[in-house]
């Protein structure tokens, strides 16, 4: 799921919006002075015109998990998390991993179920009978793990759930606009409720000050009714935790096995420009603070957000110590350097610490006897290069599952 996108006349037509369509729950419709739709349509308004698109068939999906399995491998990856998939997905996975081509581990989280809070328990029982990712299936290759839900939008749209007004162009101002909830937060928390009561993983889209202090409430408030240690809920990009949700999601760590940050590193490099000129000089400066989690002993789980992000895992090892934007068009350092780390404990986030937000910490992330032999083979030492060069190391080969998956010598 997007937080934005762009209809032309033709696709605004066909969906039947004009000028009388209200903005749906959730979401908005872009207009101009004179009230009319200029085609920008923002999260939950995305699917007037997206629900018109045919949807991939079963055998494109599985040509699409093949191609995409290879490139990882290409890239020296060895495993992911698909958050928000559907059934149909789960059976092209189920059935690219029956042919022998799913040369990567996959963990995934299931799309939350609409519809009244009711029906929202019945689905939690009934993904809770396979849902362990503690158990996991058959050889931890494809892992079903739990629910994906959404509290706030993006910061490229401006959507993200803040207490402020969000910036423009860094140092402007866009009045009135502190980003909004998906939907009602109370009836959110219901939701988050029913998973959490259900022995269910969750993972849980927060970007936002606001958004990101409202989820860390919802564990520790689920925690508090129905105390269950280890269920491992995140926030998925975390990108402005404010001190308070710094504080608690540290002790969620330590005293739950809860309450782990899911960021995407790149955020600050590939879109970086359009994210420093939405938060701000301010802001900026805290985006991302993994020297915050560190100083609190918390561990955190990187991740790409492909596609708004190239996923090759080498671009976020090298964003999360450089911290600098693409273009640099509000300078090279809007984000600073007080929240880098090194290089070694980026790649901690990238394999051990990904590995435990997989449930696979005992199997993967390290190389150790008794775990599977996952291994990346790269040109140069990331440990010892310049930082500049993290990014552009060469993937030379690819072990899976103790198989040579990839050379890049062909």
């Amino acid at each position: 799921m997007g937080h934005y996108g762009v209809a032309n006349s033709v696709a605004l037509e066909m969906a039947g919006i004009d000028a009388d369509t209200p903005d749906p729950p959730g979401g908005t419709i872009d207009r101009d002075d004179a009230g009319q739709p200029t085609g920008v349509l923002k999260e939950s308004a995305m699917g007037l015109v997206t629900r018109l698109i045919p949807r991939l068939g079963p055998d494109q999906q599985r040509e699409g998990i093949r191609s995409l399995a290879g490139a990882f491998n290409a890239a020296c990856m060895t495993g992911g998390k698909d958050p928000g998939i559907t059934q149909a997905t789960w059976d092209a996975y189920a059935d690219v991993l029956a042919d022998g081509d799913l040369t990567v581990r996959i963990f995934v989280l299931w799309s939350a179920l609409d519809g009244p809070i009711e029906e929202v328990r019945a689905y939690a029982e009934r993904l809770a009978a396979f849902t362990r990712p503690h158990e996991s299936t058959g050889d931890d290759r494809l892992i079903a793990g739990g629910v994906k839900l959404y509290i706030d939008g993006s910061g490229g749209a401006r959507t993200a759930w803040l207490y402020d007004d969000w910036n423009r162009e860094f140092t402007g101002t866009d009045t009135g606009n502190r980003g909004y909830p998906t939907m009602d937060p109370d009836e959110l928390r219901q939701r988050f409720r029913a998973y959490h009561d259900a022995g269910l993983h969750v993972g849980m889209h927060a970007i936002g000050a606001r958004a990101i202090d409202w989820t860390v409430e919802s564990i520790q408030e689920a925690l508090a009714a129905t105390p269950t240690r280890g269920l491992r809920h995140s926030i998925i990009h975390s990108n402005i935790p404010s001190d308070h949700a710094l504080d608690a999601m540290a002790e969620l760590q330590r005293d739950w096995g809860a309450g782990y940050p899911e960021p995407s590193p790149t955020f600050t490099w590939w879109i970086g420009d359009t994210y420093a000129g939405n938060f701000g000089p301010e802001r900026a400066l805290r985006l991302n603070p993994f020297r915050s989690y560190q100083e609190r002993g918390m561990i955190w789980a990187s991740g790409s957000d492909f596609f708004v992000t190239p996923f090759p895992a080498r671009y976020g090892v090298w964003a999360s110590v450089a911290r600098r934007p693409l273009l640099g068009v509000y300078g090279e350092a809007p984000y600073g350097t007080a929240e880098s780390v090194d290089a070694e404990t980026a790649l901690r986030s990238f394999t051990v610490w990904a590995a435990h937000q997989m449930f696979l910490e005992d199997k993967v992330g390290t190389i150790e006897p008794g775990k599977y032999a996952d291994l990346a083979v790269w040109d140069r030492d990331p440990l010892s290069v310049p930082t500049e060069e993290l990014r552009d190391m060469v993937c030379e080969m690819t072990v899976f599952n103790g198989e040579v998956v990839f050379r890049g010598d062909g």
